[in-house]
């Protein structure tokens, strides 16, 4: 057993009845505190020339699971470096104001919305360098739900192409990025799409915002030249691991009642 399972074992009862957990998030806490557990069945290998037998239990497939969400990284990163288009790629990340944070945790489908929101923001930002000619680059997105202090702090990480294909299949390369453009139309669409899913009380918050974040929300997209390969590397660690990763653990004290990180 694993430093997570132990603590998640000693404090499930807790995490139940006290935390109100989603009934998704208890399914995979289950299923990692079982992960590798031999009463929960598993495969018997036997040698056919020596005959000796081997017992492999059973895996969770949890991405929650420190073991089996690292597998799973690895498989969609590796899906997602077929997709890459043979050009450099610049590193983006699309935050959204303190304020929005809280709406996100209370109704998990507005989370679709910040993908929408890069999607309409990047298109655009390479629809206007030519009407015309639309072009249309290649990005990734990928969702990372809380920030380093381990606090909810839904954002989104892109990997986009710097360039695109123009409706004649013809290709050219983009070396600025209108940063102002993108703080402020990621702030504006987002805005936007939400008004259109929650009460008319939002418009009261969006004001706010509007007042509070007169530079829009903050987006990273300076020039990074990354290696597509080392990025997506980088990305796939939030495809499929805990908040906290097990080699972040210094100690469990079980009397203390502590965790120290």
């Amino acid at each position: 057993m694993n430093i997570l399972q132990e603590i998640f074992c000693d404090h499930f009862e807790e995490i139940e009845y006290t935390c109100h957990p989603r009934d998704v998030e208890m399914e995979n806490i289950e299923k990692m505190i079982h992960c590798g557990d031999p009463s929960f069945g598993g495969a018997l290998y036997c040698c056919p020339k020596c005959a000796q037998t081997k017992f492999v239990p059973f895996r969770c497939r949890s991405r929650f699971c420190p073991t089996c969400g690292a597998l799973y990284s690895i498989k969609r990163t590796t899906a997602m470096s077929f997709k890459l288009i043979a050009a450099p790629h610049r590193h983006c990340v699309f935050t959204i104001a303190e304020e929005l944070r809280s709406l996100f945790l209370v109704d998990r489908s507005l989370l679709s919305l910040l993908f929408s929101a890069v999607n309409q923001v990047i298109s655009r930002l390479f629809y206007d360098l030519n009407h015309s000619r639309h072009f249309v680059p290649g990005f990734i997105c990928v969702l990372h739900t809380f920030g380093r202090d381990l606090k909810w702090n839904p954002h989104i990480h892109c990997l986009v192409s710097e360039g695109g294909i123009d409706k004649f299949g013809l290709w050219r390369s983009v070396s600025h990025f209108n940063y102002s453009f993108l703080r402020h139309a990621f702030q504006t669409v987002l805005l936007n799409l939400l008004q259109q899913k929650l009460p008319p009380e939002f418009k009261r918050l969006k004001a706010a915002i509007y007042r509070n974040s007169k530079n829009g929300f903050y987006v990273y997209a300076k020039s990074n030249k990354c290696n597509p390969s080392s990025i997506l590397n980088y990305i796939g660690r939030y495809l499929g691991r805990p908040v906290i990763a097990t080699s972040r653990i210094d100690s469990y004290d079980k009397v203390a009642d502590t965790v120290t990180f």
